[in-house]
């Protein structure tokens, strides 16, 4: 449960007048909702997507409701509710396209209007700890393709990249002319890059890897996936890895635009 991000402080007399005013005059009963929550964002796993927000403030709030739908047009239904401002969509699948929504319910039952925040995300899979040999010394374990998520040699037909160690340094090749590849930088995780780059790849269809470093590969058959290296030496990397099962879909981990409106998918052609 995350820490809320503010919270609301009442004197006792304030607290008398927001009760009073909560209450139905003719039956002493609370018909005013809550707030509608607000800062939803999502974080995506593997076969799973992750939801957080901020904890509404009112006193007397019971829990939130999730809502689900594939559009982000609605209709939404619900698949959720609980007390924390966080919730696990356990029955989202890899590849597909999901969009959510939230609601603030109090102890009386009075519901909130939707959060104006409505996000979506893609859950894709991702692997930790993959080994790859230099190609020359081992040349059946130096390949890896993203859409098996298999070790293969590295001149197989379904090879994206494979590790090369070559004067000193070291080198991910990817297959020349129809796949790129490009450097993002140092990361604290492979979850730090969430969409793939619209240019910047490298010319040389090779990168120089540094421990730390999160990078993206657009495959022959155009799609997306990053690896971020863990471990390396002459003789072998370690890395983990995301990949974005949608064709031609360089999302690797949620947007969301501003003001609530869901950020449209980057476009990009060959």
């Amino acid at each position: 449960m995350r820490t809320p991000s503010h919270t609301l402080k009442l004197t006792p007399l304030i607290a008398l007048v927001v009760a009073i005013q909560s209450c139905d005059p003719m039956t002493g009963t609370d018909s005013i909702p809550p707030s509608s929550p607000t800062g939803l964002a999502t974080r995506t796993g593997d076969n799973f997507i992750e939801l957080f927000w901020d904890e509404s403030p009112e006193s007397d709030l019971e829990g939130y409701h999730v809502y689900l739908s594939s559009s982000s047009g609605g209709p939404f239904v619900l698949i959720g509710s609980g007390s924390a401002s966080y919730f696990v969509d356990t029955g989202a699948r890899n590849g597909q396209t999901y969009f959510y929504t939230v609601s603030a319910y109090d102890h009386s039952g009075n519901e909130s209007e939707l959060s104006r925040e409505i996000v979506y995300d893609i859950p894709r899979p991702e692997g930790y700890g993959v080994i790859l040999h230099d190609f020359r010394n081992l040349p059946d374990l130096g390949g890896y393709d993203f859409s098996t998520f298999r070790v293969l040699p590295y001149d197989d037909l379904y090879t994206d990249m494979y590790y090369e160690y070559y004067q000193g340094e070291y080198y991910m090749v990817v297959r020349l002319e129809d796949t790129d590849i490009q450097d993002m930088g140092a990361t604290s995780s492979i979850l730090d890059v969430p969409v793939a780059p619209a240019s910047g790849w490298s010319e040389t269809h090779d990168v120089r890897l540094t421990v730390g470093h999160t990078y993206v590969v657009w495959t022959w058959d155009d799609h997306y996936a990053k690896f971020r290296v863990t471990s390396i030496s002459p003789g072998r990397i370690v890395f983990d890895w995301a990949y974005q099962l949608q064709k031609a879909n360089p999302l690797l981990k949620r947007i969301v635009g501003e003001e609530g409106r869901v950020a449209p998918h980057l476009e990009r052609s060959r």
